[in-house]
């Protein structure tokens, strides 16, 4: 597991370089080693290639992702990680505007981003 107190942005992005050190970090925190179908908590899982899974039981796809605030394909786990630490790094909200820019996303886009990380931390 990675530390997250972070001293800066630099901290965070050497510890969050790409995607998949970020589906690595989730992946170890939503299941640590033990892969839960969303689906059918009973069901036998396998592991698929893309960092996807399948469910037995329901013969449904799914990934680290699946029934989270992350289930968006269109925005990376990593531009969705550096949100919430962008987000929490601000002792006053920040804007869905300056986080757009921070991040390279539109500005609905990060709108949407801050309702789900605020709902989930609020």
């Amino acid at each position: 597991m990675i530390n997250i107190d972070f001293n800066s942005t630099l901290d965070f992005l050497k510890a969050f370089p790409n995607e998949q050190a970020c589906i690595d970090h989730l992946e170890f925190l939503r299941w640590n080693g033990n892969v839960i179908s969303p689906f059918d908590f009973t069901s036998k899982v396998y592991k698929c290639k893309d960092n996807r899974y399948r469910c037995e039981n329901t013969g449904k796809y799914f990934n680290v992702k699946t029934n989270t605030i992350f289930d968006n394909p269109k925005v990376e786990l990593q531009k969705w990680f550096l949100a919430i630490h962008i987000d929490a790094s601000h002792k006053k909200s920040i804007s869905s505007l300056q986080l757009s820019k921070d991040i390279d996303v539109t500005q609905k886009t990060a709108w949407s981003m801050l309702q789900r990380i605020r709902t989930m931390t609020g």
